[in-house]
């Protein structure tokens, strides 16, 4: 019996069709056509446009009837289409009032922004055609690959280690020997890397489709182009970056993304989305029409009472959020990654702006991170704050949540950054953030895995620049060394930038060192710039978001060249995996039966620190009973932390009888002995004190006398 809904009820030029269906938005195959289905709540009329792949003119232009139109819905279903070699677009008619927020214009033609795929800039870097009117073009895409069983992981969050790399730097310098630079095939290769390292989870910057030309120029300082090369500008939020594909070209970018996410979770590496809902490519009044501007400019965008755009992403729009209609592509969206791409989390760029109202108002409870909490398709999806936008809202610590929701901890990032360098106040703050920040998120049992710990990230200095460097040097930029933040909290150890002196580079690779025990072992979900295990330099730029060259590719090289951090980055991740009393998640587990609490902390005399002093140092341990963590033998790991200039000795705390302590940790050492493995620990021969050289960190562990 055939279905009533194959038989076209209308035809133009040789093209048949039929009224379609409202839902789902966007281009669906269905049986012998595809549907196409568009909103528009201000719009008179619309016209589907449609394309040979790559060509210049349409092949045909199909006004939508008025009884095609349901609500402000368009919807349409053409017949005898061969999807993998179309592009389409439509043209959209209305109101042309900027005082009220209409930006009609039916010359223009609009990419759909349900589209799963988007074609215009399928190779990286290619100069496309500005002559044609059409540059960002709607693809449609037949979601069939073969997931062969795999599903999602749902890793624990307080057993993450999380990685954070963009996809062309991560692989595109010629030592990264891979077959395809700068690819998700790429990463593929590198896999036993990221598993060596210890990686269970990476975060890549933005992979939506975005356009690397978005106000790209000539470097007046050496003559390169400057692009837009983080992606933190989004063209389609349904459609990963074809640029970013080794088979792009083909139009085969979503199986490749697909098949990456495939293997890595063949090999137990969770994958997080850095998405950008803050705003879109459109940019303000004199930004270019792609899509959300000439559909529904009003209904998509904050607008003030004049019509202009606020502006609380420093981009030049912000996008509608809390209108129900923005709020349900959001939601379509991030169900569609999560279903279809089987993404694991995803991280939000300038989150803040998601609770503000139609006005740009903050909300106490916004539906929309409400309703993120608590959709039954993302229930296992890890959710990522980054809580502040650049209209001065900053909510670490007050992000709401419903149990649900994690921030980028900032707070954690400036307060051990301080102690590092030996700010005088800065103990107390660290007290807190090793922890786990109760003094954040000891509310509403939002726990430990509230807070995303991290010292560096892809904005700002990475680790090596920040023990290099006192200030940015951002002149590449071509802004006059006026961008990026001036707010850095590093220190070069006193010399500006690379230098033969041996002194100065063991005390950097000694303050790398510092840097990443404190953040293993602190409690919170850490998060590790990738190139900062072998000393990744961007030569002092602290916002490389415009440079496709060497300042913000990878150097592989490095592995081998500063082959004592890798190894050292590897071990402190394999003993925070050791030690599960590190993972804790609940602050209110602090207190046990047996006689230690589970986490104390010391001055250099044990049990005795004085939260009131300016001190420079502090000591911390953990105890862990056997019972509680099901481990062989109760459990003590003492760290102690010197951020001064001079040697302190610290009292240690005793332990009971059958116990002695181990040094697993001191980073005064040189490489081989700055870190004992497993089994390997060494024993002290002073079991009552210790002294710790300037700048510097130990770690102990508590072993039975006859082990």
């Amino acid at each position: 019996m055939l279905r009533i809904d194959v038989f076209p009820t209308h035809q133009q030029n040789g093209i048949k069709f039929r009224r379609g269906r409202a839902l789902p938005f966007g281009s669906t195959i269905v049986p012998e056509g595809i549907n196409f289905s568009v909103f528009s709540r201000y719009a008179t009329s619309c016209d589907l446009v449609l394309f040979n792949k790559k060509e210049k003119e349409p092949f045909a232009i199909i006004p939508f009837p008025k009884e095609f139109r349901i609500g402000n819905v368009f919807a349409m279903t053409v017949f005898d289409l061969d999807f993998e070699d179309i592009e389409y677009g439509y043209r959209v008619d209305g109101p042309y009032d900027p005082a009220e927020g209409h930006l009609y214009n039916k010359e223009r033609i609009l990419m759909d922004p349900y589209a799963k795929a988007a074609g215009g800039r399928e190779i990286w870097g290619i100069e496309p055609d500005w002559n044609n009117p059409f540059q960002h073009r709607s693809r449609i895409f037949f979601d069939d690959f073969e997931w062969e069983g795999e599903k999602p992981l749902e890793l624990e969050m307080e057993d993450l280690i999380i990685y954070e790399l963009h996809v062309r730097s991560y692989t595109k310098h010629q030592t990264s020997k891979v077959k395809h630079p700068g690819t998700y095939a790429a990463i593929i290769e590198k896999i036993p890397y990221l598993k060596e390292l210890g990686i269970n989870c990476i975060e890549l910057l933005p992979i939506y489709e975005f356009d690397e030309f978005e106000n790209s120029k000539i470097s007046k300082e050496n003559g390169e182009k400057l692009m837009n090369y983080w992606g933190y500008s989004t063209v389609g939020f349904f459609a990963p970056k074809a640029g970013y594909a080794a088979t792009g070209k083909f139009g085969m970018e979503v199986d490749e993304l697909k098949n990456l996410i495939k293997e890595l979770h063949k090999n137990g590496i969770e994958i997080i989305l850095d998405v950008v809902f803050n705003h879109t490519a459109e940019g303000n009044e004199d930004g270019p029409y792609i899509s959300f501007k000439g559909h529904d400019n009003k209904t998509y965008y904050l607008l003030t009472p004049e019509g202009h755009y606020y502006n609380f992403s420093g981009c030049g729009n912000t996008l509608n959020c809390n209108n129900p209609i923005v709020r349900n592509m959001i939601l379509d969206c991030l169900r569609y990654w999560a279903s279809e791409y089987h993404i694991d989390g995803f991280r939000f760029d300038l989150a803040s702006i998601l609770s503000r109202d139609q006005e740009g108002a903050p909300m106490a409870n916004p539906p929309l991170l409400e309703t993120l909490a608590f959709d039954p398709i993302l229930g296992k999806c890890k959710l990522i704050a980054e809580a502040w936008d650049a209209g001065g809202l900053y909510q670490v610590g007050s992000f709401p949540s419903w149990g649900r929701w994690a921030e980028w901890n900032g707070k954690f990032r400036d307060d051990i950054r301080k102690f590092l360098k030996g700010d005088k106040r800065a103990v107390k703050k660290v007290i807190e953030r090793i922890q786990g920040s109760p003094d954040l998120y000891g509310w509403e049992n939002r726990g430990t895995t509230a807070s995303i710990n991290f010292i560096t990230c892809h904005d700002g200095f990475t680790m090596m620049d920040l023990v290099s460097y006192n200030e940015k040097h951002n002149i590449a930029n071509g802004e006059d060394n006026c961008d990026g933040t001036d707010d850095n909290e590093s220190w070069n150890c006193g010399w500006e930038g690379p230098t033969d002196d041996p002194d100065i580079n063991f005390l950097r690779k000694k303050q790398i060192k510092n840097a990443i025990i404190l953040l293993l072992v602190s409690r919170g979900i850490p998060m590790i710039l990738s190139g900062d295990e072998f000393g990744n330099t961007q030569f002092g730029n602290n916002n490389a978001y415009c440079q496709d060259n060497e300042i913000s590719w990878l150097n592989w090289d490095l592995v081998k060249e500063n082959n004592d951090l890798f190894s050292y980055f590897k071990n402190i991740i394999a003993f925070r995996k050791a030690y599960p009393v590190l993972r804790v998640t609940r602050f209110d587990s602090y207190h046990t039966d047996a006689g230690y609490p589970e986490i104390s902390w010391h001055g250099t005399k044990a049990w005795n620190f004085n939260y009131d002093s300016l001190s420079y140092t502090v000591g911390v341990m953990f105890f862990g009973s056997a019972e509680k963590y099901g481990t062989e033998d109760d459990e003590f790991i003492y760290m102690a932390m010197n951020s001064h200039w001079k040697t302190h000795g610290f009292e240690l705390p005793v332990l009971p009888g059958e116990k002695s302590w181990y040094v697993a940790v001191n980073t005064d050492m040189p490489s081989g002995e700055d870190f004992w493995p497993q089994g390997k620990e060494q024993k002290l021969k002073n079991q009552k004190k210790i002294l710790v050289g300037s700048r510097s960190v130990i770690v102990l562990i508590s072993k039975k006398n006859n082990n």
